[in-house]
């Protein structure tokens, strides 16, 4: 369990909220069960150092105000809308026995060992938390999956997931859907054959020479013509002069 350490904080106005900021502290206010909430004030470089690691909402914290160390469970974070800087945490009691609603992540494991993902098939996570009601003592960490085996086609649901008896899914009567193991969205276009395509180059080679053994055959035809053309014009202008004789 990770500690944290908070000072008790005295403030009333909103220019004491922001000399707290200013002197590299975040405000803070732990609530729940039967003790008056609790004003506090944590370091802001220290906080963000606990935002950055992962599950930070779904791990109990062992926070020490001024030296008296209490559970409690992160719920809600405010940020400054032009810094983004933290300007805010709320932190819930964790009390033996008192049950809580909580986001839960799920971890996927031995990702190598899946036949389905070596063929190319895509894991789809249709859920990355799950949101449980268990007692504040029994929060589980994460929700592991085990890929080893699992092939194209087969899913994982909420029933895969083994809980303690104490912890319940909010989503009750239906046993929903967390991953599948889908086949590969985008195929592989076949190679076109070598041959083909030498074929259609001699094919097309050969219309070409055709086309030129019709035009040389046609030029000749051409000149035949012109001269019959010719003779006939010279015959007919000949003509009239022998009449005039």
């Amino acid at each position: 369990m990770n500690s944290l350490d908070a000072n008790v904080r005295i403030n009333s106005t909103k220019g004491q909220l922001n000399e707290i900021r200013n002197s590299g502290n975040v405000p803070a206010i732990v609530y729940g069960g039967k003790d008056q909430n609790q004003k506090i004030s944590i370091s802001k470089k220290i906080l963000k150092n606990f935002i950055q690691k992962e599950n930070f909402f779904s791990n109990i914290i062992s926070l020490n105000v001024d030296g008296k160390p209490q559970n409690v469970l992160p719920r809600e974070i405010k940020y400054h809308v032009l810094s983004d800087e933290p300007i805010h945490v709320d932190f819930l009691r964790v009390l033996p026995g008192v049950k809580i609603k909580i986001e839960i992540p799920v971890n996927f494991i031995n990702h190598d060992k899946s036949p389905g993902l070596k063929k190319g098939g895509v894991l789809n996570i249709v859920r990355r938390k799950v949101e449980l009601r268990c007692p504040s003592e029994k929060i589980p960490e994460n929700l592991v999956l085990d890929l080893d085996g699992i092939d194209i086609g087969e899913s994982f649901k909420i029933s895969s997931v083994k809980l303690d008896p104490e912890v319940i899914p909010t989503i009750q009567g239906r046993d929903f859907v967390i991953a599948t193991l889908a086949a590969p969205t985008v195929m592989k276009e076949p190679e076109k054959p070598v041959e083909s395509e030498t074929a259609e180059g001699e094919e097309g080679a050969e219309g070409t020479a055709a086309v030129a053994a019709d035009a040389d055959k046609a030029a000749p035809e051409a000149a035949k013509g012109e001269k019959k053309e010719g003779d006939e014009k010279k015959s007919a202008d000949k003509k009239p002069a022998e009449e005039k004789k």
